[in-house]
């Protein structure tokens, strides 16, 4: 099972990396397009087109950020970590779908099977959160009940 969390893991890091790699690109596109403006005799122009360049990096560096956190989140987390409840970094079976709680990730397939990598701050992480085997709860009109925790 430990394998599994740990490819889980791996995905969850793919998708972050394929943020930042996406952030950085962006950053730099903007970054040599204000370098490759030109003063032009239209001040005005010039002025308002480096200070747009400007906002669209500072939103980059904002996205880059963020990525950043969420990796270094993914960083603390002990794959080979066994847990007796529900926390960061453990998977979740319930009968209403497989939650891995790290980062918000979407739907990761890994086997032909389908997990939910979801956040601890999320409305489903914050129910589940030190919840233990048995624990049952209902969330925007579906039920839960969590068979098993890894």
């Amino acid at each position: 099972m430990n394998e599994l969390k740990k490819e889980l893991h791996k995905l969850c890091v793919d998708y972050v990396q394929k943020r930042i790699d996406t952030v950085m690109q962006a950053i730099n596109a903007t970054q040599q397009a204000a370098n490759e403006e030109t003063k032009s005799s239209a001040g005005d122009k010039y002025e308002t087109g480096r200070a747009m360049m400007q906002q669209e990096t500072d939103r980059n560096q904002a996205q880059l950020n963020e990525a950043n956190k969420l990796m270094a989140a993914l960083n603390y987390i002990n794959t080979e970590t066994i847990f007796a409840t529900a926390d960061t970094g453990s998977l979740v079976a319930t009968n209403n779908g497989k939650f891995y709680i790290a980062i918000s990730a979407g739907t990761l397939t890994v086997n032909g099977e389908n997990y939910f990598a979801i956040s601890s701050a999320s409305p489903i992480g914050l129910m589940l959160k030190a919840q233990k085997i048995g624990y049952e709860f209902s969330l925007n009109g579906k039920t839960y009940l969590i068979e098993n925790i890894i």
